[in-house]
């Protein structure tokens, strides 16, 4: 019985190396991922009152259709959407007031929407443009989506961090930096929108 134990743990940890051999070797997995897309802001070019306002959550707008209109005085200026898509994000309502600038709503074209997967810098030159790309978004966890890489960053995500990682004390621990790269997908649900979670695996 212990020989058989022993025999028995052999096999399942060379079942376990070899596993864990085979997917290191042809695969870059990470669950630091996530669906989004282009988010464009809507801006008032002109303060002042607000009327008209068309631009709720969820209408579909074409570019340049007109959400909304700024009055000054007598005269009106229009609020337009800059490209063709989906408003995921409303800030106005009819008589609020808003500043030159102002951003008052977010556009997203929710048919071209893509994965952005952070990968360690550690394994980055094993990823390449054009490489197959399996996705699972945590919302629909039985549906397998087919990608491709489509663009890798240029630069770690810690560079445009509000708080950058700092050595100044002389007490500096290293921690692993991630690269954005950008995943196409050939074809997805259209329950997916920007935010999602997603998990992938980069073919090698």
């Amino acid at each position: 019985m212990l020989n058989a134990f022993i025999f028995l743990v052999i096999v399942a940890l060379g079942i376990s190396g070899y596993y864990y051999y085979y997917n290191t070797t042809n695969f870059i997995d990470t669950e630091d991922a996530r669906v989004t897309g282009d988010i464009v802001p809507v801006s008032a070019t002109v303060g002042g009152m607000v009327k008209d306002w068309k631009g709720q959550e969820g209408k579909t707008v074409t570019e340049g259709q007109v959400l909304g209109k700024v009055m000054v005085g007598n005269q009106a200026t229009d609020i337009v959407s800059p490209i063709a898509g989906t408003i995921v994000q409303s800030k106005l309502v009819d008589g609020q007031m808003v500043a030159p600038g102002q951003v008052v709503a977010q556009v997203v074209d929710l048919s071209k929407l893509y994965i952005q997967a952070n990968i360690e810098e550690t394994v980055i030159n094993d990823v390449r443009v054009g490489q197959e790309v399996d996705i699972v978004v945590d919302a629909e966890p039985d549906t397998k989506i087919e990608g491709k890489v489509a663009q890798i960053g240029l630069a770690t995500n810690s560079m445009f961090s509000l708080i950058p990682q700092q050595s100044a004390s002389g007490d500096y621990t290293k921690v692993i930096q991630r690269i954005p790269v950008k995943i196409e997908m050939d074809n997805y649900s259209e329950a997916l929108v920007p935010g999602m979670n997603a998990t992938i695996r980069i073919h090698k």
